[in-house]
């Protein structure tokens, strides 16, 4: 049937070439005669392949006696051969009770043998222990690694299109996503550490097979427990995780939420090579196929999340440490320091709450979790009769998202830009333009002759835009930018152009009419007018002096 990624490949209709995914376009494209095959097509010739794999499954079934046990306390049940002496459950520890035969329905569709021994699985794991041996897991895992057991595990094979709905911890937007996912396997049954299984992954896909019972001699099968619905939300849970790291990248902070919609997807059933070891409140995992090794940790960390207004008062005691540090350093007396300290605390303690204000919903929280530790090394490879490890670790191929906008009343492909220098610059420019307006016009009144300028002439100006710029320059260039992002719309041709929102005349017109009545109705009118006197008469005095 050819190599193992080919299984679960979504072939073109009319040359039968492999069809990969386009994101942009929705479809998947032949690379060989250029025909789409939509996500409707691709998944019921995944089902056909499905009917046919499991009547041969139940063909096979019929040359085996298998037996299946259930674990009294954790309620992990086992496929093993009839003749198979059961001793303890791998998952908890208990004894185990034999069950009817096992139905062929009950098995996968396809299988990933096992590339190491349970002995060398057990080399895996005493080498990290020696690497780690200053850690409590590893102490433990040591006495007990004659335990290790290995199982065929019980997973889905994701493959295909998804949807996910992101958002950043600190703003009220909400950003739509669309991506793919490849070689992806979610676990299948309920007793077992997601976290810790996801962590000795990835697979490779090589030596996928379709399923027959001859892979699976001598060693013991972990039924899949998990219904449906708690199965779709597992799927739904780990392409959110492996998105997470691309969407943190793309709006820039780890603060975000992923909520990953994976109804389109192809998903097929299929056992896994793993070896277990639970040993009190440490678990390990040594990944059957190339050796990686996860153990979860002993103890619980806890990760804190800020409310808005204690990132203001961090901020300012920051920049209190260092403005007193700065005037210790140039012989400031400490007390004359700490006045001018208070006096630019309380300024901006002011400035910092207003930028901050849009935040409100980010409220004080603490999550918890056990950490995953992980071996490196690169994969296991046999070379003759040896397990050579090939220095390169293998990770997990996640296609960078692509996210969505409704742009001119159309969803259209985009790349959002948060930070950029043009940007900042733009920003930086702006923020001086504003603060030195007076200056400027002024400059342009007197000829540029910068020897008559008087700059008390603008103290009135200065006293306002002192305080109102580095609220501007907090909020537009570090918050604000995160509500508005610079768009670029992506063609199918992979160019980009940035979006700009077309200006509707009747928004001019409303701006120009409320303008109007500004200068010209009572009395609001008699203070804009007295506001525009007293700032052209900071330019003239800027400009001129006061002679």
């Amino acid at each position: 049937m050819g190599n193992g990624s080919s299984i679960a490949d979504v072939h073109c209709p009319k040359c039968g070439a492999p069809a990969k995914y386009d994101i942009v376009r929705g479809s998947y494209q032949c690379g060989f005669c250029g025909s789409s095959v939509q996500i409707n097509e691709a998944l019921a010739e995944k089902q056909g392949f499905q009917k046919l794999q499991q009547e041969k499954i139940r063909k096979s079934a019929e040359r085996y006696r298998l037996m299946r046990a259930s674990c009294s306390g954790c309620g992990a049940e086992i496929v093993f051969d009839e003749n198979e002496a059961m001793s303890g459950c791998a998952f908890c520890g208990r004894a185990l009770v034999r069950k009817d035969y096992i139905q062929s329905e009950d098995m996968p569709e396809m299988i990933l043998p096992f590339r190491i021994t349970r002995e060398e699985a057990a080399e895996c794991l005493n080498s990290w222990c020696r690497k780690n041996s200053g850690k409590a897991e590893a102490k433990h895992l040591s006495a007990d690694i004659g335990a290790l057991q290995s199982f065929y595990l019980p997973y889905e094979l994701i493959r295909g299109p998804v949807t996910s709905r992101v958002s950043r911890m600190d703003s009220s937007r909400i950003y739509t996503c669309g991506g793919y996912v490849d070689k992806v396997f979610v676990n299948a049954s309920r007793q077992l550490d997601n976290l810790l299984l996801d962590a000795m992954e990835p697979f490779e896909l090589e030596d996928l097979k379709p399923f027959n019972f001859a892979y699976a001699a001598g060693q013991r099968i972990k039924i899949r427990d998990a219904d449906a619905k708690e199965l779709s939300i597992r799927v739904d849970e780990e392409i959110s995780n492996d998105y997470t790291p691309l969407v943190q990248k793309t709006l820039e902070t780890k603060k975000v939420e992923v909520s990953t919609n994976a109804a389109s997807v192809l998903r097929m059933p299929v056992l896994l090579p793993v070896c277990y070891l639970q040993t009190g409140e440490t678990a390990a995992a040594v990944n059957g196929q190339t050796g990686k090794v996860s153990v979860r940790a002993e103890k619980e960390s806890h990760y804190y999340f800020l409310p808005w207004w204690l990132k203001a008062l961090i901020a300012v005691l920051v920049f209190g440490g260092i403005a007193f540090a700065a005037f210790r350093l140039f012989g400031m007396d400490p007390g004359e320091s700490l006045v001018i300290i208070g006096c630019l605390a309380a300024f901006f303690l002011i400035v910092f709450l207003c930028a901050y204000s849009d935040s409100v919903h980010n409220k004080f929280r603490v999550e918890s979790g056990r950490e995953i530790f992980t071996s490196t090394g690169g994969v296991l490879r046999r070379q003759g009769k040896e397990l050579v490890r090939d220095g390169k670790d293998l990770k997990k191929d996640v296609a960078a998202p692509v996210f969505f906008e409704g742009l001119d009343g159309k969803i259209k492909p985009v790349q959002l830009v948060f930070s950029s220098l043009p940007r900042a610059v733009k920003t930086a420019v702006t923020a001086l333009v504003v603060l030195f307006l007076p200056v400027i016009i002024a400059l342009f009144l007197n000829g540029f002759d910068f020897g008559r300028l008087q700059l008390g002439g603008s103290a009135v100006w200065f006293c306002i835009m002192v305080p109102v710029v580095p609220v501007y320059l907090l909020k537009f260039s570090v918050i604000e930018r995160y509500e508005r992002p610079w768009i670029y719309v992506i063609s199918e041709d992979g160019s980009k152009k940035r979006w700009r929102k077309k200006t509707d005349p009747k928004e001019i017109l409303d701006f120009v009419k409320m303008f109007l009545k500004a200068l010209f109705i009572p009395p609001a009118c008699f203070a804009i007018w007295f506001g525009i006197i007293c700032f052209f008469m900071c330019c003239y005095l800027t400009a001129f002096g006061f002679d």
